[in-house]
């Protein structure tokens, strides 16, 4: 089944909801989110713990809401590159950008790989939700890369639905190699690699 792109709404960057992304995402990375609370949550973001009750009911829906901020600030970042034209260099762009916000957000990736093949995840729809959002981005961009460059000798078209979704996960735990076991490797390197999927469109 083909991957139908979503158009996500732009980020609503308050501080506060900034403060808690940013301040659950370095608690989670550092100890896991079982092993943190709501307090320390709130503490760390300067925000009552009323306040997270208040406008999220739990800390899973914390979470869930938080899963969905970083998910939109990524998706703003891919925009551009999207909508580049020349779909090659635009492609690249996303993929650079994508391992960008991986290096600034390591415990976002981390959740979202720990939690994405969990079968009883707490938030097992929103993550599914993103990866088919993601997924029909990058299907998209591939699309638009097979207009342009049809398969070389005649090759009929890959099934671009595994070729993004091949992507997508290569960029994903490329990204998390390089925070993990090769910070020497260049964001450059890395998407010269992911590229190499690409390499049946040409």
């Amino acid at each position: 089944m083909s991957q139908t792109p979503t158009t996500r709404p732009r980020v609503r960057a308050t501080d506060s909801k900034h403060r808690l992304f940013t301040a659950s995402m370095e608690l989670i990375g550092t100890r896991g989110h079982q092993q943190v609370s709501v307090d320390e949550i709130a503490k760390a973001a300067g925000v009552s713990k009323g306040t997270v009750y208040y406008n999220f009911g739990s800390k899973n829906e914390l979470i869930g809401e938080l899963l969905n901020y970083g998910i939109a600030i990524l998706f703003e970042r891919l925009g551009p590159g999207a909508t580049h034209t020349d779909p090659e260099a635009g492609l690249r762009q996303m993929v650079g950008e994508a391992l960008e916000f991986i290096a600034e957000y390591p415990a976002f990736s981390q959740l979202w790989i720990s939690e994405q093949w969990q079968s009883d995840s707490q938030w097992a729809g929103a993550l599914a939700q993103m990866r088919n959002d993601v997924i029909g981005m990058v299907r998209a961009a591939l699309s638009r890369l097979a207009e342009q460059e049809p398969a070389a000798a005649g090759k009929p078209v890959p099934d671009l639905d595994a070729l993004a979704t091949a992507l997508f996960g290569a960029t994903l735990i490329l990204g998390r190699d390089r925070q993990v076991f090769h910070p020497e490797r260049s964001i450059e390197e890395c998407v010269g690699a992911a590229m190499a999927f690409t390499a049946p469109l040409r």
